[in-house]
């Protein structure tokens, strides 16, 4: 019986555990687009709101500009004073279409800033803004049932993968949301400690069970019902902020009293973490 060629076995084995890592970040991917599908709707209503004011204030202005050409045809003092009162009409629609602008250009902001493609580099953001963006996300998924306080302090620029950390954000702030059955709270913290940046994020939910709290973080575990989890928002995030940038993710529970995630992430980056996926190795 001939033996196993070491070689050919550590090949099929480098094969496989380069398959393995190849999978594993098409997982992370995979998962990052559907959180921005389950989002897309409330993106969508944020959007559409504001675009709908502007097109009916477009209306408005078409028809008062009219009335002032016509007043202002008419050149007698009565006309002219009409005139006015309608330039100032448009004006005071203009400065409603002009937050109505800013507020698409938020969202927008937000979804590019999740998405964009160039993000997988390794560079040096501000995680505060980042993180700001990222919420900008939630407000359709929260609408009016969840108050969300931020609390940012003073941080450095952070080097990371910056569309990977918003991943991590918005899995942890999505699950808080849901973690939140009628009206409540998430709080952002952001601090500086010494060589290291850290994120808390709390949320007013019923806390994690002491049964599931070993599991929280196990691919596949969730305590959401079918359709609504995957089990894999916080196994890949941890993976981001572990493996892929060298920090920690852990949190603590109380039931009844909600839960903090806390992300803890090095301000530079070690050159051995630069330009690893999640999953793959440390």
């Amino acid at each position: 019986m001939s033996q196993p060629d070491p070689l050919q076995a550590s090949n099929e084995m480098e094969a496989l555990r380069a398959q393995v890592e190849q999978l594993a970040a098409q997982l992370s991917e995979e998962y990052k687009m559907a959180s921005i599908g389950r989002l897309l709707a409330g993106i969508v209503h944020e959007i559409n709101s504001p675009i709908g004011s502007i097109l009916s204030n477009n209306q408005v202005i078409v028809r008062a500009l009219e009335r002032v050409e016509q007043a202002l045809a008419g050149g007698d003092p009565a006309s002219l004073a009409k005139a006015k009162g309608l330039v100032g009409t448009c004006r005071s629609l203009a400065a409603v279409d002009k937050i109505a602008c800013e507020r698409i250009a938020e969202v927008v902001r937000g979804l590019k800033t999740f998405a964009r493609v160039e993000s997988a580099d390794l560079r040096k953001v501000n995680l505060n803004e980042q993180i700001q963006n990222t919420l900008k996300l939630t407000h359709g998924e929260f609408k009016n049932r969840i108050t969300v306080e931020t609390d940012l302090g003073e941080l450095p620029p952070v080097e990371c993968h910056a569309n990977m950390l918003n991943q991590v954000f918005l899995n942890i702030l999505v699950n808080a949301g849901q973690a939140i059955e009628g009206h409540g709270k998430i709080t952002v913290r952001t601090r500086r400690e010494g060589d290291r940046v850290h994120i808390a994020i709390s949320d007013t939910g019923p806390g994690i069970r002491p049964e599931d709290r070993p599991k929280i973080f196990a691919q596949g575990f969730t305590t959401k019902p079918v359709g609504v989890g995957t089990g894999l928002g916080l196994s890949i995030s941890k993976k981001i902020v572990e493996e892929t940038h060298g920090g920690s993710l852990d949190f603590e529970s109380e039931a009844g009293a909600g839960t903090t995630f806390h992300i803890r992430v090095p301000i530079e980056q070690g050159r051995q973490a630069a330009g690893q996926p999640p999953g793959g190795r440390t």
